[in-house]
């Protein structure tokens, strides 16, 4: 297992396109944290930190995909280092203006926000013509589904000490120049400036006009759903039993699941359609999401955390495989952009309809929200059986890689194409 992902890390750019994505990321995977800190630093209260930081989410949902969708027209350096600027400079004039007056506050998160560079979608777009070989991609979709899963556990953790040693000011500030030197890190190697889209069809609709990918982005809006629930219900939880502390090992075991679960997925070859592959993984997450409404003692909970995170990772490593195989034929990083954006917006949702649920009636009802989010999502994968089983780009099955010109990647992978 471990030669494996060695052998994967020790292919050519591989290691730096991984690290440098994850340094990039972790503005977005922060910032909302650290929007929240600094606003109550400031003396602003809860109401206007969570107004700041949702308008945050909001926007760099928005600008995912149109980001994306410019990668694919321009490449990745011209799309990816003046956006990663633009939003660095968003939070940096936060941390300088402040709070009051307000316009200027929301401008820069809106700012921040819609220009967060699209280094997901971009990564997953490079690693066919990175590393050739179907398998070795699988293993590097279940690594990057696992260092996501890593990345948004320790950035927490990294902005809280950065907030200890010296400010929230300071730490939206260190988080955001992190941020600009990945992109920078993976916008300047060859493989990102080599990097060109296939030719594609002008369409408005760009990516969603696949039957597919919409009924894979349905599904996953509604496993957006049952995380952003699980983060409230572990709060209120916590609170049942009186420490603080459980929430941060509620959050670890769900971590610690999706690390195990992920490692494993990608260890092995997997044979097989990975839209039917996709439809049991859903399935055993949905099925590990419903127990947490039992809400047991601290350490039978503790464990029921670990179990329903085991198959996140690799539903979403199944998931960046569905993608790049309905992906309209040079849509390829808008149609990953979207996935991150319908997540995003699912886990908001949850969020959102977890706090009534606990006010209504206790900490139970808030994982039901989980558990109903996970049952949607296998419902919407089963409702669109047919759609998902064809497969091809209008319907016909992929039978050679229409955007990679050298034939570097198996049939099925159409993530782009070395100039």
């Amino acid at each position: 297992m471990a030669a494996g992902y060695g052998e994967l890390l020790r292919s050519r750019h591989a290691a730096r396109l991984l690290c440098g994505t994850l340094v990039g990321r972790l503005p977005s995977a922060t910032g909302h944290i650290a929007i929240v800190l600094f606003v109550r630093a400031e003396g602003g209260g809860y109401a206007l930190a969570g107004a700041l930081a949702a308008v945050y989410g909001l926007a760099t949902a928005v600008g995912q995909p149109l980001l994306g969708r410019a990668v694919d027209l321009c490449g990745q350096p011209r799309v990816m280092l003046p956006a990663a600027v633009l939003s660095g400079a968003g939070m940096v004039a936060l941390a300088v203006v402040g709070i009051d007056p307000l316009p200027p506050a929301y401008a820069a998160v809106v700012t921040a926000g819609i220009f967060t560079p699209p280094l997901e979608g971009g990564l997953r777009a490079l690693w066919p013509s990175v590393l050739g070989r179907a398998d070795r991609v699988h293993a590097a979709y279940a690594l990057d589904a696992v260092a996501q899963e890593v990345m948004f556990t320790a950035g927490p953790l990294l902005v809280t000490l950065f907030v200890a040693w010296w400010s929230p000011g300071a730490a939206l500030l260190v988080i955001n120049v992190l941020g600009v030197l990945g992109a920078l890190s993976v916008a300047v190697s060859a493989p990102s400036r080599r990097w060109r889209s296939a030719p594609r069809e002008a369409h408005w609709l760009g990516a969603l006009r696949s039957p597919g990918l919409l009924a894979l982005l349905g599904s996953f809006l509604f496993v957006g759903v049952a995380l952003g629930s699980i983060t409230v219900a572990a709060v209120a939880y916590a609170d049942d039993h009186g420490r603080e502390s459980v929430y941060g090992w509620l959050m670890a075991a769900l971590g610690l699941g999706a690390l195990i679960g992920g490692v494993v997925y990608g260890a092995r070859q997997w044979a097989g359609e990975p839209e039917r592959r996709l439809r049991l993984l859903v399935g055993l997450l949905a099925l590990g999401y419903l127990p947490l409404a039992l809400t047991p003692g601290v350490a039978a909970m503790t464990g029921l955390a670990v179990v329903s995170g085991l198959f996140l990772a690799p539903a979403l490593a199944c998931a960046f495989v569905v993608v790049d195989r309905h992906a309209p034929r040079g849509t390829v990083t808008e149609a990953f952009s979207w996935l991150v954006t319908v997540f995003g917006v699912g886990a908001a949702l949850g969020t959102g309809a977890a706090g009534p649920a606990v006010e209504w009636g206790g900490t139970a009802p808030g994982f039901w929200v989980a558990g109903a989010g996970g049952v949607a999502a296998l419902l919407v994968l089963l409702a669109t059986t047919r759609v998902l089983n064809g497969r091809g780009r209008g319907g016909d099955p992929v039978v050679s890689s229409e955007n990679d010109r050298n034939g570097a990647a198996e049939p099925g992978f159409s993530a782009g194409h070395q100039a």
